[in-house]
């Protein structure tokens, strides 16, 4: 018989406490507690990713609301392996992907957050953010590419955007894939050595890695401001590709099942028409 946790004993586990101070070095990055055996995580995942299917097929339907899912993590720590397999039995229809990269010249002449409003869930979608608005007071504070004081600003202003959002009907998911030092060193020499993914090798990612501990305390200080009751962070173990696309498929169904979309009922009948 196989084993899944619960989503409620997930949220639990890895849900940021509003208010509460994050030290990444205590948040495990390893899930063998949670999914002790991978087999289990495989049929989990599976499991999920149809049901996620039907529950976006209702929320398309229904045309009410929208979920808004954001992968935020440092480089390696699998953004694109854990949206292509928690989406992997989702229809197209109703479903939007959108990665941001670096600021265009037109989005750099306005506020921060327009380029990410453009992409928020109509209604009736899932969207997906692989990265966010988080890199405004991530990259941008390692980096110092805007004032600190601008920056200090930027938690509330996000908060408040996300509270905005989930005020008209579009719920919030926040999911930090957390890996460690060791393991992104490892998947970053993978790209090398595997000619299919060398193309995704970019030799700043070795910068950036050589700011760990900046990034760290980056990523501490918004999981501290901005896990909201309305928008909590969840930090994901990230090291066992298996497990972090488990129990990300896990909080995702969880974030649909509390939605609870309806198919609705136009009133028609077959009687009413002639089909011959």
């Amino acid at each position: 018989m196989s084993y899944q946790p619960s989503i409620e004993d997930l949220r639990d586990d890895l849900i940021v406490t509003p208010g509460d101070k994050v030290d990444l070095d205590d948040r495990a990055t390893e899930a063998d507690d949670l999914f002790p055996d991978k087999d289990d995580a495989k049929r989990s995942l599976k499991e999920d990713a149809y049901e996620i299917d039907e529950l976006q097929d209702r929320l398309y339907a229904e045309k009410e609301r929208g979920l808004l899912v954001v992968f935020q993590g440092i480089d390696t720590s699998g953004k694109d392996g854990t949206t292509k397999a928690v989406f992997s039995q989702t229809s197209p229809l109703g479903l939007r992907v959108h990665a941001f990269g670096k600021p265009s010249a037109n989005e750099l002449a306005r506020d921060y957050l327009w380029r990410i409003h453009n992409y928020v869930p109509r209604k009736g979608e899932v969207a997906i953010f692989n990265r966010s608005h988080y890199e405004d007071v991530l990259v941008a504070r390692v980096r110092e590419l805007a004032p600190r004081d601008k920056i200090e600003q930027r938690y509330e202003q996000i908060a408040n955007f996300e509270k905005h959002l989930v005020e008209n009907d579009v719920t919030v998911l926040k999911i930090m894939l957390h890996i460690s030092k060791e393991t992104q060193g490892e998947r970053l020499r993978e790209r090398l050595e595997n000619p299919n993914k060398r193309w995704k090798f970019n030799p700043g990612d070795l910068d950036d890695r050589k700011l760990w501990d900046d990034y760290q305390r980056a990523y501490e200080l918004a999981l501290e401001r901005c896990s909201t009751p309305w928008a909590p962070w969840y930090v994901v173990p990230s090291d066992s590709r298996t497990r972090r696309k488990a129990i990300a498929a896990r909080l995702v169904r969880g974030a649909l099942e509390d939605m609870d979309p309806q198919i609705p009922d136009p009133g028609y009948r077959p009687e009413q028409f002639d089909f011959k």
